[in-house]
């Protein structure tokens, strides 16, 4: 640059802007600088213009790599609208575009060269590559690289190699700078690309990922039935984004919102190439106002003026989850980013996983059973992260921030869909509090969530002896282990329990807690849990008292037939696994399915005695057992 120009006047000229955002300026200047860059900035915060703005002031053309074609056609399409040479080598092109393409770039027509990372896997390009003038090799995504990412990339672990493979435009030894950017990065990922990309003494940029304009929602729902009523509802007339996990997923909300007399359309890889480039340009024109996409492909949905984001299903990351979220509310304006909840879900994604697995095992280059594994572990590890900010009741943006290890998080927002729910105790409830703070302390503060319920509600099966005679052992045995839980993570969102950031989550009264609990703190504010209540076959509701406790009752009377038979189960099943019959399911647990007759996974976790991890084991043998009996009984 050699002085004669400053960043603004650059900006203005080739992109017409006046100023730019927060946080672009430095790294577009460590950028023209030469440095080797990781920049962390949040969907929104204009990080394309922080390699685009180099690329078009330094000699040579820079090297691109983006994961998605789509993405790579919208950006290329912008560069060229405004006169900056710009070109992509894609699989949808013919091989005589693709020749077209590298003859431009080698007459110095080109500024920007836009690469799917499988590209850099071919000898081929890389002989090009190698007589190319590059002036700076941009890794977009660069989280892709790491296994700890969301959408972790086998391909972008060539990237670095490859870069070794470029010749510099300005003619110093070495490769040419690497500047990496990703939108959703935890400090784990940051490290993982700053070594598989071989950043030399990188400049890290990690912008805040805090995202005021747009308010966060999860939204519990009891199924699919309960999704198509609140869709219409939670788009309205508003430009908006519907995510959904399975290509099937996205077309029942593009079939619910049509129904609902909106301008939908799905949008997912079972599509033609000619329908999803129409579905993109009629929501560019704005004859469509939402988009049903897979998580997959949603990325190549790109309007800065979107309002609305909804997730029909729960993503497989938080990281995929906010860097989704962050679509809407670019140009400013306030957004809604509604997740609707449902635990059955999270099965959906388990058997993604899993098929994602076989897909791996099954490639031309079968992965080591070993590292299959590892990975696959690593799947369930995001999911299972994923599923702790959607059963969060501390405030939502708060969780978001501390996972991603951003300085801002603080005070709760006040505005999250979490934090807009708190409510303050009235005092039977906040002696119900008291009593759970009591159980914490009286048990040394060393125990997770789970004993400390079972402890308080009298559960003993399994307990170690130092919490089966407490003066708080059985205090709450009328209530349900489950709900007790849920009061234990509302008090911590309320900031009187805290967790322990190791494996084991074990639970500690904060010093707001310990007041609490000696009632010298006498009002608390916090998300009471929600309720769900059984009914009898009668249709009487369960008695208030058991309502106000926020327990899951079952009042009609369990079948003995049924109870034989998930009796029968249990005794296999328990000398199968060469354990006790009552550590498979205690018969309260048994008396409570037999008299529920749940049918589904989602069902099984409202029985008394069954969580998550239960009915991951043993939900599908429950569940055959419950419906033989039916078959059996002429139901």
């Amino acid at each position: 640059m050699n002085g004669m120009r400053d960043l603004d006047s650059l900006l203005h000229t080739h992109f017409g802007h006046a100023a730019f955002r927060p946080a672009q300026a430095p790294v577009v200047d460590a950028a023209l600088a030469g440095a080797d860059l990781l920049a962390v900035m949040p969907t929104g915060a204009g990080k394309s213009l922080c390699f685009q703005l180099p690329a078009v002031v330094l000699p040579g053309v820079s090297l691109v790599v983006s994961p998605l074609i789509s993405l790579m056609k919208d950006q290329v399409d912008e560069l060229v609208r405004r006169g900056i040479g710009a070109a992509a080598l894609h699989s949808m092109q013919t091989a005589e575009e693709r020749r077209d393409t590298i003859a431009a770039v080698r007459a110095g027509a080109v500024k920007l060269l836009y690469v799917a990372p499988e590209r850099l896997a071919s000898s081929h390009f890389i002989s090009i590559l190698r007589d190319l003038p590059v002036s700076r090799f941009v890794v977009d995504e660069a989280h892709c690289v790491s296994e700890w990412g969301h959408d972790f990339r086998p391909d972008y672990r060539r990237l670095a190699p490859a870069a070794d493979a470029c010749r510099r435009s300005d003619g110093q030894p070495g490769r040419p700078p690497v500047l990496a950017f990703t939108a959703t990065a935890t400090p784990e990922v940051r490290d993982d690309i700053v070594r598989l990309l071989g950043l030399q003494a990188p400049q890290v940029f990690v912008s805040g990922f805090d995202r005021p304009n747009i308010e966060l929602h999860v939204r519990p729902v009891s199924g699919d039935r309960e999704k198509r009523d609140l869709l219409p509802q939670l788009v309205g007339r508003r430009r908006a984004l519907v995510y959904a996990s399975t290509r099937k997923s996205s077309e029942d909300a593009a079939e619910t919102l049509i129904a609902a007399g909106l301008a939908a359309a799905a949008y997912h890889a079972g599509l033609s190439d000619a329908e999803r480039t129409r579905v993109q340009e009629a929501f560019a024109d704005g004859s469509l106002t939402v988009v049903c996409a897979t998580n997959a492909f949603g990325m190549g949905i790109d309007r800065p003026d979107l309002e609305v984001v909804v997730h029909k299903d729960i993503p497989g990351s938080l990281e995929a989850y906010y860097q989704e979220v962050g679509r809407v509310g670019r140009d400013g304006r306030q957004a809604v980013a509604t997740l609707l909840w449902n635990y059955a879900d999270v099965k959906t994604r388990e058997f993604l996983i899993e098929r994602r697995s076989e897909e791996d095992a099954d490639t031309v280059e079968p992965l080591d059973p070993e590292e299959l594994q590892h990975r696959t572990e690593l799947e369930r590890k995001k999911l299972r992260r994923m599923v702790s900010y959607a059963d969060a009741s501390g405030c939502l943006r708060n969780t978001i921030l501390r996972y991603f290890g951003d300085p801002a998080a603080g005070a709760d927002c006040q505005t999250c869909g979490n934090c807009q729910r708190r409510t303050t105790l009235h005092p039977d409830q906040l002696l119900h509090v008291r009593k759970i703070l009591s159980g914490i302390a009286r048990g040394g503060e060393r125990w997770g969530r789970r004993k400390i319920a079972a402890m308080l509600t009298g559960q003993l099966d399994d307990l170690p002896p130092a919490l089966t005679a407490l003066s708080t052992t059985g205090l709450l045995r009328e209530h349900d282990p489950r709900i007790v839980e849920k009061w234990i993570d509302a008090l911590e969102g309320a900031g009187a329990v805290a967790s322990s950031p190791d494996m084991y989550r074990t639970v500690r009264l904060t010093t707001l807690g310990r007041e609490v609990m000696a009632g010298r703190v006498e009002t608390l504010d916090l998300l009471v849990p929600s309720v769900t209540v059984k009914r009898a076959k009668s249709g009487r509701k369960a008695p208030k008292a058991a309502r106000d406790r926020g327990d899951v009752v079952a009042e009609a009377e369990p079948d003995g037939g049924l109870v034989d038979a998930l009796k029968h189960w249990r005794r296999a099943e328990a000398s199968r696994r060469n354990m006790p019959p009552y550590v498979i399911l205690h018969d309260k647990t048994i008396a409570a399915l037999a008299a529920v007759r749940p049918r589904s996974a989602e069902a099984l976790l409202d029985v008394p005695g069954l969580g998550p991890a239960k009915v991951a084991q043993y939900g599908d043998a429950i569940l055959q057992v419950l419906g033989q009996s039916a078959a059996h009984a002429g139901d």
